[in-house]
Parts: structure tokens; C-alpha cells; sequence
């Protein structure tokens, strides 16, 4: 059998990250340039460079940016004091939080509006999980591990509620929350799921991919930066299957040795990782003699976020 490369499908951009893309892409074609984000937009060093060639200036605080001038919020989301140092500073500012994030945000605000302690399981230093915590810092208790559901002490365990950072996957949390309802036993919780349903679907389809009998690649390829949550996730989802894989941002990190002895590689990107950059990779493997099989579509999801108001 020759060697071959799947595409796995869904793979790429979210329509959260194509939201928030295309608000700076927008903002940049009908203000020119500057318009000032703070924060990467998106988790990709691709995306960032590209935007900062057509105009957009990444800064860390509003302070950097001159009174008055355009400012986008990330689509990881931001914490009440960015808004309020942004109006300080009478700055306009665009709004690309993904909606599945804010989702988040508006659950934070409103079981601390009723006393309650938050416990939010996710990455401390994540962006997303820096700017949810920042809407009731004080009742806000961030959850990384199994050992810190085991130890976690609130001041009123009748009163606990729970939220999730959205690029983990019900796999990333099944055990931490398992161990949070059992010792929380009136825990509150959404109706409906915190994560996010690409994280979700993209984790699904590599772990689809690497437990296909008989046809299971050796090794999976994830294109996506190394500060991507959902794209590392990938990884642990394609290794837990028995795969080798690697997160790479682009062609230029493929080490060619990591194809000996892999005649069925497999293919996939973040939910943050352009295409163009899988249609690198793909065309380096052809070159090594690997056929193309799986999806050229990348998703067919069907999910679509409308732009900020004032791009619309």
C-alpha cells in the first residue's frame, strides 16, 4: 500500500476566530491603518504577523494606545477593568470575544451576583481564563488539575457553581468535574456545555481517525502555535491514541525524519491555524511521495457569528 495523508475534517478555523479575524481585517480596510488590538487576536503566529504587515499594531494595555483611537478586545475575552481603562482613555473599542466565551463570562457574573464561589476549571495563565476570572476576581477559583479538585476549599459549599475554560474538551474535564460534583454535591452548573463545539469536533475527528482499524495513521501532524490550547489538546488526543504527533506552526517545523517508517500520516489544524498553512504541509508530504485522501473541504460545521455592530 503506498503512503498516504489524511486530511481530517473538521480542521482549522472556528467561526470564532473567523469573527475576530475578520473584524481586524475589516476595521483595517475601511479605517486604514493603525488599529490597535490588544492581545494576539487569535493564538496563531501566522494570523498575528499577517495582520501586522496590512497595519495592526498588538499591544498588551490600552495605555499604549493614543487617546481616541480604534481598539479590538481579543476573541479570547476581556476582563471589566480592560473596558473601563479603554473608556478612560476614550478609546473606541470593537469587541471580537468569541460568543461562546462571553457565554462564560455572563455565567461568571451571574452566579457571583447570587454570593456564589466560582470554581473555573481551565489553565491559570490561559488568556481566556485571565479575562473570565477578571469579572468577580474575589469569587472566581480557578480549577487545573484532578489534585486541585481534590483540595479546593470554598467558604460556602452550598453555595458553588462551575464553569470551564471552552478550548478544554469534555475529556480534558470529565475527571475534574466528576471529583467537583462529588465533593460539591449542590454545585451549580449551565444548562448546556461550556466548550466549545469546534474543540469538541476537531478532538473527535483526530480520535476518530487514529482508532480506524487497520487504516490508523502512525503519525498525526497538527498545525496550530504552541500557545494554542485546543491545538495542543490535539496532540494529547492523537498520542492517547497511539499515534506520534506534533504541533507545528507551519511546514518549516516538520522535521523530515519524523516520517521514517510512517506510511499513514495524518493531517489536521487547530481551530485557530489557517488553511493555507495545511495546503503547505500537505504539498511537502506529496513531495515525498504521500497520496492525499480524506476531506478538502475543511468544515462543513455551519456555525457563523455575526460581526461587531459597528463593521456589520
Amino acid at each position: 500500500m503506498p503512503n498516504s495523508v489524511n486530511l481530517i475534517s473538521p480542521r482549522g478555523y472556528c467561526a470564532g476566530v473567523d469573527r475576530a479575524i475578520e473584524t481586524v481585517d475589516r476595521l483595517l480596510e475601511e479605517r486604514g491603518a493603525p488599529i490597535y488590538v490588544r492581545g494576539e487576536i487569535v493564538h496563531n503566529q501566522y494570523v498575528v504577523k499577517t495582520l501586522a504587515d496590512k497595519g495592526a499594531v498588538f499591544v498588551d494595555s490600552p495605555e499604549e494606545v493614543p487617546e481616541g483611537a480604534v481598539m479590538v478586545l481579543s476573541a479570547h475575552g476581556s476582563a471589566p477593568d480592560i473596558y473601563a481603562r479603554c473608556a478612560a482613555r476614550d478609546l473606541e473599542v470593537i469587541d471580537a470575544t468569541c460568543p461562546l466565551v462571553s457565554k462564560v463570562h455572563a455565567e461568571v457574573r451571574r452566579y457571583a451576583g447570587k454570593g456564589a464561589t466560582v470554581l473555573l476549571v481551565g489553565h491559570l495563565d490561559h488568556d481566556e481564563v485571565i479575562g473570565t476570572r477578571g469579572e468577580a476576581p474575589d469569587q472566581v477559583i480557578v480549577v487545573e488539575d484532578v489534585a486541585q479538585a481534590e483540595t479546593v476549599e470554598v467558604p460556602d459549599p452550598d453555595n458553588v457553581a462551575l464553569t470551564t475554560q471552552t478550548t478544554l474538551s469534555l475529556d480534558d474535564t470529565a475527571e475534574i468535574i466528576a471529583v467537583l460534583k462529588r465533593r460539591f454535591p449542590a454545585l451549580q452548573s449551565p444548562a448546556s456545555s461550556d466548550i466549545c463545539y469546534a474543540t469538541q469536533n476537531r478532538q473527535d475527528a483526530v480520535k476518530a481517525s487514529v482508532s480506524t482499524p487497520d487504516m490508523a495513521p502512525e503519525l498525526v501532524l497538527v498545525v496550530g502555535s504552541q500557545n494554542s490550547s485546543n491545538s495542543q489538546r490535539l496532540v494529547e488526543v492523537a498520542r492517547a491514541g497511539g499515534a506520534a504527533s506534533y504541533l507545528i506552526d507551519g511546514v518549516q517545523d516538520l522535521d523530515p525524519a519524523w516520517l521514517e517508517h510512517k506510511p499513514r500520516v495524518a493531517l489536521t489544524a487547530g481551530a485557530s491555524a489557517p488553511e493555507v498553512l495545511v495546503r503547505e504541509v500537505l504539498e511537502f508530504l506529496e513531495t515525498q511521495g504521500y497520496a492525499r485522501k480524506g476531506s478538502e473541504v475543511p468544515t462543513d460545521e455551519g456555525v457563523v457569528f455575526a460581526l461587531p455592530p459597528q463593521i456589520r
